[in-house]
């Protein structure tokens, strides 16, 4: 069944399939059956950025443009402010995968069954900051496609990193170009964009052939750039597998770069930690578990999987106690929370924030978690023998949430990032008690 396209009066694209209309039409029917339906929304949405071209090449003439229409002007999603990932690359990449696992808890074994992505798709995520993830198409080239002409500065204005996915198992030669000639043209009028490249699907590979596609890779695109003039372009390599935690740590070093102060952050964390005596300290994004902030003690791989997986389980505990099923009634708060001295002790368990402590049978090591607020978790690694001194590393921990909950009161409102417990109602966060919390 072949198919092809008509403009209709009222300026928008319509389909119809040529077999059905060239098929004898009934005597006895006494309607004819509409041969014209809608196209894809993403054929819509192209149409449209077309009309904004048309219109702003006929302001530059001295035409006036025509007024848009009511619908025309609610149909365009209002994300001015919002900082925005773009994932791109080649068909069959990872891109959807990539993006299921991470921001949509999506279990790795089940990606098999996605689909091919044949149109943009924008998820907005309104977690710790309020940011867009924009998933292309990878048979779309904006900058050199002849059927359409896109809005570059619509798709790169707000943007807060280009994440250009290579599939490390497949030939990535046509890849790499496709890469390069992105950067080349981005590098005319975005030249500080920051470009994720994700070496991805390498949990099949051995440490040195990763390393040897992953210097392979590097050296193609520097290359290239070097021979077109360009240098120290804001280019970062990233090994990564949805299998393992690498495509979070590598997601997290992306969104530190959209953190302002991000110094700040890490020095209250290394302080933190030197007062303490804890061998490693992150906060946490509990809906993605991409770390935003660490201390600036070498990166231990095998730490972060440690506390990545602790937020996990006190995730899953949450889901299930922190349900409205088992939520206390309001005399029951109450009491608990009262007047400490008017209760017995073992009454006296009532907290205002979640937090939670575990020790590793083989290493007698500590993990301590505390709750931020609805979005972020402080997660630290003790040493040995730190159960000592809890009432001191209690005191501690406290006076550093206090500063983080100020950090991003005063950061919210020029960055995008959330207020501290708020958030939109159906925003993407942890489904906890009547409060929202851990």
């Amino acid at each position: 069944m072949s198919s092809a396209f008509l403009q209709t009066d009222n300026g928008h694209p319509a389909s119809f399939d040529t077999d059905d209309a060239t098929q004898p039409q009934s005597q006895t029917s006494p309607t004819r059956r509409s041969l014209v339906r809608c196209i894809s929304p993403a054929v819509l949405n192209l149409e449209r950025v077309f009309e904004q071209n048309r219109q702003r090449l006929q302001k530059k003439d001295g035409v006036p443009a025509p007024a848009a229409k009511v619908s025309d002007q609610a149909s365009v999603p209002q994300t001015k402010g919002k900082p925005r990932l773009l994932l791109m690359g080649q068909r069959r990449s990872g891109k959807s995968s990539i993006s299921s696992v991470v921001f949509h808890k999506l279990p790795p074994s089940e990606t098999l069954f996605l689909e091919s992505t044949a149109r943009i798709q924008k998820d907005s995520l309104n977690s710790f900051m309020e940011f867009q993830v924009w998933d292309f198409p990878g048979q779309i080239d904006i900058f050199d496609n002849p059927n359409f002409t896109f809005d570059i500065d619509a798709i790169f204005g707000e943007i807060g990193a280009l994440i250009w996915v290579i599939d490390a198992q497949d030939d990535y030669l046509e890849s790499v170009a496709r890469l390069n000639s992105t950067i080349l043209n981005l590098q005319r009028g975005y030249p500080h964009i920051n470009i994720e490249v994700f070496i991805h699907k390498v949990d099949g590979l051995s440490d040195d052939y990763k390393l040897d596609i992953q210097r392979d890779v590097t050296i193609r695109i520097q290359d290239e750039l070097s021979d077109q003039g360009i240098e120290n372009a804001p280019v970062n390599f990233h090994l990564t597998s949805i299998y393992d935690h690498s495509i979070f740590e590598a997601f997290s070093k992306v969104i530190q770069k959209l953190i302002p102060r991000l110094g700040q952050l890490e020095a209250m964390l290394t302080n933190l930690c030197r007062t303490c005596r804890f061998e490693k300290a992150y906060l946490f994004d509990v809906n993605t578990k991409i770390y935003i902030a660490t201390d600036n003690t070498p990166e231990d791989m095998a730490s972060y999987e440690i506390c990545s997986d602790y937020v996990d389980v006190i995730i899953d505990f949450t889901e299930v106690y922190g349900s409205p099923e088992w939520k206390r009634s309001d005399e029951w708060r109450a009491r608990l929370e009262g007047p400490p001295w008017l209760q017995t002790l073992e009454n006296q368990v009532a907290c205002e924030f979640a937090e939670s402590g575990m020790v590793l049978a083989d290493a007698q090591r500590p993990i301590m978690l505390r709750e931020v607020d609805r979005f972020l978790a402080l997660v630290a690694i003790m040493k040995e023998g730190s159960y000592d001194k809890m009432p001191q590393i209690n005191m501690n921990v406290d006076v550093v949430v206090k500063g983080l909950i100020e950090f991003f009161e005063i950061t919210k409102t020029k960055t995008g990032i959330a207020a501290v417990g708020g958030g939109t109602p159906g925003a993407v966060a942890v489904e906890g008690g009547g409060d929202g919390r851990l």
